[in-house]
């Protein structure tokens, strides 16, 4: 993969360029970034880079040998580990090889939920089992076939758990030229004694502009509904790919008339919004829509701390923010964030629709009953936008 295939992260590519340039290429990295935030491509793209034979100043040739056999993930001294769900207590990631090329070559930004539903995982629990460490253990220990380094990309270490430890010793005390990429999502589920053996690659979030680009330019869609589902996905490219297809219109509207019930506690509208409206959306565009209401929560939630810099929404959703921030404390928003993500976490596991937003609703009037939430109500402004 090359660097300038992957989506914006431009500063972490020209770091990860610098390291090669400057022969300082660590031998253990952790390249830690939020799902969909390019993590592992960039990855891929660096590993590429450090085993090109023809070295351009910004990118891999892709051309060369080492180029081609990379970019269909089929080079011998490039080796991937990964959670997998083991139906033999003896199966390691090379089990799942084919699915994972796959996988990868169609959505780089691919995220566990992606993966596991491109295989037979039934309720099995992902894992990187110990089998899996004696596999690599064996094939880095290895001569290189043809490449200057040999390559292990792990995604997910946080899936390890103690069988890591066997992995320790060939981390702190690799053969020469092996470098380790671990590819992580959250460093507090990962052991401590590997984090100290790594240099850590941070990745950010993609940028609401770089979702809402790659979404036009590969899935041609419009300004419009590519800048709604980059807002929704929060720099998430699987989960601005899960939404493609999902009615992202009106969520603001209906988000509006569904705080207003909320907020003067209309116990008959606020039933009827939840049975004839929410409930019957169909659970993706419910996910989409509990994820853009957490998402306008956050962005107020900046507004409220004077992070105004970092708010980047279109005009009326603007206004509406700033509007909302003005009037409520700090702690009922970040309440409501809290209920939105409990909401949004029940919904992916298959809740009743129609008793969870009535719940979730019920429990936002309670929130907010006795509070200057009631101001808003009354306000011409929310007259103004229907709520």
């Amino acid at each position: 993969m090359l660097f300038n295939e992957i989506i914006g992260q431009q500063e972490v590519k020209q770091q990860l360029i610098n390291t090669v340039a400057e022969n300082r290429v660590s031998h253990a990295q952790l390249f830690l970034g939020p799902e969909g935030s390019g993590s592992l491509a960039l990855a891929l793209a660096y590993a590429q880079y450090v085993n090109c034979e023809n070295k351009q100043p910004e990118d891999s040739c892709g051309q060369c040998a080492a180029c081609r056999k990379y970019s269909k993930l089929i080079h011998p001294d490039l080796h991937f580990s990964y959670p997998f769900f083991a139906k033999h207590k003896e199966d390691t990631a090379a089990t799942y090889a084919e699915e994972w090329r796959k996988a990868f070559l169609t959505n780089p930004y691919l995220g566990l939920e992606h993966w596991r539903s491109q295989l037979d995982a039934e309720n099995k629990q992902a894992n990187i089992n110990i089998a899996e460490a004696h596999h690599i253990i064996k094939k880095l220990s290895l001569k290189a076939f043809e490449a200057e380094y040999k390559v292990l990309i792990m995604w997910l270490p946080e899936y390890l758990d103690t069988q890591g430890n066997a992995l320790l010793k060939l981390i702190e005390e690799p053969p020469e030229k092996t470098l380790f990429l671990l590819v992580a999502e959250n460093q507090d589920k990962i052991l401590n004694t590997i984090i100290s053996r790594t240099q850590l690659v941070k990745i950010n979030r993609m940028s609401d502009a770089d979702v809402s680009k790659y979404l036009m330019d590969a899935h041609q869609l419009g300004a419009n509904q590519a800048a709604e589902i980059a807002f929704i996905s929060n720099g998430n490219i699987q989960q601005a790919i899960n939404l493609l297809g999902d009615d992202t219109k009106g969520h603001f509207d209906l988000m509006i008339r569904w705080l207003r019930f909320c907020v003067t506690d209309a116990g008959a509208s606020l039933i009827k919004v939840c049975e004839e409206e929410l409930a019957k959306m169909g659970r993706e565009n419910q996910k989409s829509f509990l994820l853009y209401a957490l998402n306008m929560m956050r962005q107020i939630l900046l507004l409220k701390a004077g992070m105004a810099a970092l708010v980047h929404l279109p005009g009326t959703e603007l206004d509406f923010a700033k509007k909302f921030s003005n009037h409520y404390p700090l702690g009922q928003i970040e309440r409501a964030i809290g209920l939105f993500e409990e909401a949004h976490y029940h919904i992916e596991r298959n809740a009743n629709p129609k008793i969870l937003f009535l719940d979730l609703s019920l429990q936002l009037v309670l929130l907010y009953k006795y509070q200057t939430f009631r101001q808003l109500a009354d306000s011409t402004y929310i007259d103004h936008y229907g709520m």
